[in-house]
């Protein structure tokens, strides 16, 4: 199937480089953060990149779903809280995710019909269903 739309990042270095994109738009320092042995500093780290992805790509698909029923609202927004868990499974580590979903101008009661619809439209939600256990917060 041809892509709708691809883009490439690069990672030179894991948890203590860098990660660019091809073309430079995109340049960060990468880092251990302090809580996995790391030092204090101002560089990311994979799950801080995974969040602002998640979360973008969510609201993103939140709008979406809501212009197609053409239901209007005022505001969206998505904090999305990447977590590190140990995984008995190997003894290794594996990612878990709280999505907290606000949405103004919305009546509550049809909050999480469209919260639902938009996780099953995410490209995210998508990629990490049955694998990555993700737990969502209406507000």
């Amino acid at each position: 199937m041809k892509p709708i739309f691809e883009t490439t990042m690069i990672n030179s270095g894991g948890r203590e480089g860098t990660v660019y994109s091809p073309d430079n738009i995109f340049n960060l320092d990468v880092a251990k953060p302090v809580a996995l042995g790391g030092q204090p500093n101002t560089a990311t780290n994979p799950e801080q990149l995974f969040a602002a992805g998640y979360s973008s790509c969510f609201n993103s698909a939140l709008d979406f779903v809501l212009e197609r029923d053409k239901v209007k609202v005022t505001n969206s927004e998505v904090t999305a809280t990447v977590s590190l868990l140990g995984d008995k499974t190997d003894g290794g580590v594996k990612l878990a995710v709280r999505l907290e979903v606000d949405i103004d101008g919305l009546e509550d009661g049809k909050k999480q019909e469209y919260v639902d619809k938009a996780h099953a439209y995410c490209p995210y939600s998508k990629a990490i269903k049955d694998s990555v256990d993700v737990e969502i917060v209406v507000r």
